[in-house]
């Protein structure tokens, strides 16, 4: 088996291989035009190959040095792409997320505890936001949003689960009674919420009396307190749903949007962002077919 050449004889040949001098790359490596030749000089001894042929103070590869320049460039581009990824594990114990105030009061803080008993190295930051996301100003890892804005293309985007909204009310609310005056909650953010949804599945009840709230949580909230009757997506009302503090009477209709997960760039293999995010993934599908399966 042969004994392989030492690491910094390939390294000055590669840098010297691609910038077709040993000038440049003397600079590039901060060393003497003659540590450069020497080093590749010893090298071609090692192979009992030349690998540059020398003319008037230029050098040019040979067939050999073409070869062997094709290898150290792939070597090298890995070794340091893998340093970098060893670099970003140092501190990959920590995933930060931007998720929308209510799923993540309602959905995705009671299920972290799960996510601490898998995975106990892992800290999960997590920041309550919504609608369009500057990565490099939030300083986040991941985000998720529901698509009712465009985000770039070189933003790492993964749909997770379509979006399925639906009415909620106290159980013991008369809401089938159409002269009752039940008041209709929606939240600030979506004004037209009602109407989008009478739109897709017809009016059932008569709109006399409308409340507005600041976010959907205080809407759910509002709801279960019997103060009216809410439109949330089935992300908002799992849990409530499940207690029975809630009833969902006409069931859950996709909407047209859909959830998705948005990263500045694709996740590293292995490392605590793409566990967190398959984590995410699985539970958030997980909602999905109960929704599906009925409550």
């Amino acid at each position: 088996m042969m004994k392989l050449p030492p690491l910094s004889s390939l390294r000055f040949f590669d840098v010297a291989a691609r910038s077709g001098s040993f000038v440049k790359a003397a600079q590039e490596l901060h060393v003497t035009h003659s540590a450069i030749s020497r080093q590749i000089r010893l090298l071609e001894e090692h192979i009992g190959v030349e690998l540059f042929e020398r003319r008037n103070r230029a050098v040019f590869l040979t067939s050999a040095g073409k070869r062997l320049s094709q290898t150290t460039s792939e070597i090298f581009s890995q070794l340091e792409k893998t340093l970098v990824e060893l670099q970003c594990f140092d501190d990959s114990n920590v995933v930060s997320i931007s998720c929308e105030p209510t799923i993540a009061m309602k959905w995705l803080i009671p299920r972290l505890t799960q996510f601490y008993q898998l995975f106990p190295d892992i800290t999960v930051h997590l920041i309550a936001a919504g609608g369009a996301i500057d990565f490099a100003k939030a300083g986040v890892d991941l985000a998720l949003r529901r698509n009712d804005f465009k985000w770039n293309n070189d933003i790492y985007a993964q749909k997770v689960c379509s979006e399925k909204v639906g009415v909620v009310l106290q159980p013991n609310l008369d809401w089938q009674n159409k002269t009752s005056d039940i008041a209709l909650l929606y939240p600030a953010s979506r004004p037209s919420v009602w109407h989008q949804w009478q739109q897709q599945m017809g009016s059932f009840h008569q709109i006399t009396r409308q409340v507005s709230y600041e976010h959907f949580y205080l809407c759910i909230q509002a709801a279960i307190s019997g103060q009216g009757v809410a439109i949330a997506s089935f992300l908002m009302v799992e849990d409530e749903l499940q207690s029975g503090q809630l009833i969902a009477p006409q069931g859950f209709i996709e909407d047209g949007s859909a959830y998705y997960l948005l990263a500045p760039k694709t996740p590293i293999s292995g490392s605590a962002l793409a566990v967190f995010i398959d984590w995410l993934k699985q539970s958030l599908q997980q909602s999905a077919m109960l929704t599906e399966n009925g409550y």
